[in-house]
């Protein structure tokens, strides 16, 4: 691993973020990894915290994908567009109409990335979720001072992603493992199976992740233990996912304080599992 920049850090607030849970997380990474994988990136959080030399991230988002791209490829530019955005109501709610309009394919990537880096900061509980149609459909926030631009940390993110070998995907998880050797290592960080109905936060893309891709899923840990390929795997306790793990793996419950909830009294602790091979 690499010596460790602590500017390195999310740069979006994501639904199942990590931070809190870092400690934890921590404890349990190898230490000898060729080359680490991470196919549901998200947030980042376990990424910059490690900070590897060599890395595969992936996210099925392909919004959150170009902003991951333009941060490596265009951060003077992404600097600059983000500083035209205000923190008003009106203007927020032109903003997030964008991807309802047919100009929408005219933006640049910066433009795109500047929006969804936009939304995720004035957003209400900065939370990213699209609908059927996949528009971005998250309510203003009404917060006083906001971080627009944070251009510190993007600066040294895109430092980080361009000093180090990182990978950057927009596939399926399944894909993005492919080649994957012994001597690496991957955490699955996917969309949590919900404990309730209303729990669920599966609205990030336009596809969801449901039962059935909770299966694959436990179907590729399956195939890379025969492999002998190490893995590490975060998810909800809800029932089918303590069915599908609890069996062949070590499974550890943590406490995580989960405030992303549009109802405030579901908001608090939840217990969550880590799942590992090794």
């Amino acid at each position: 691993m690499s010596k460790k920049n602590k500017l390195v850090k999310p740069f979006v607030k994501w639904a199942g973020g990590k931070r809190q849970l870092l400690t934890e997380i921590r404890k349990h990474i190898p230490r000898d990894i060729s080359t680490y994988y991470e196919p549901f990136i998200g947030g980042g959080a376990v990424l910059f915290d490690l900070q590897p030399k060599k890395a595969v991230i992936n996210d099925a988002n392909e919004e959150l994908f170009n902003v991951y791209k333009v941060i490596k490829n265009d951060v003077d530019n992404l600097v600059e567009d983000l500083k035209k955005h205000v923190n008003e109501e009106d203007y927020y709610y032109e903003v997030r109409a964008l991807d309802r309009s047919a100009d929408y394919d005219k933006l640049s990537d910066v433009e795109r990335a500047s929006r969804i880096l936009f939304l995720n900061k004035t957003c209400f509980n900065g939370l990213f979720r699209v609908n059927q149609s996949g528009e971005f459909n998250v309510p203003f926030g009404r917060y006083k001072n906001p971080a627009i631009v944070n251009e510190k940390v993007l600066r040294a993110v895109s430092n980080y992603l361009n000093s180090n070998d990182i990978r950057i995907l927009n596939e399926d998880f399944t894909e993005a493992i492919k080649g994957m050797r012994r001597e690496a290592f991957v955490y699955f960080d996917p969309p949590y199976h919900p404990i309730s109905d209303s729990s669920s936060f599966t609205g990030y893309t336009v596809d969801g992740f449901g039962e059935k891709d909770q299966r694959r899923l436990k179907k590729l840990c399956d195939d890379l233990t025969e492999r002998g390929c190490r893995f590490m795997l975060s998810n909800s306790s809800a029932p089918l996912i303590l069915d599908l793990y609890e069996k062949d793996y070590k499974v550890d419950y943590i406490g995580a304080n989960r405030s992303i909830n549009s109802v405030g009294d579901k908001r608090g602790e939840v217990k969550e599992v880590l799942v590992r091979n090794y």
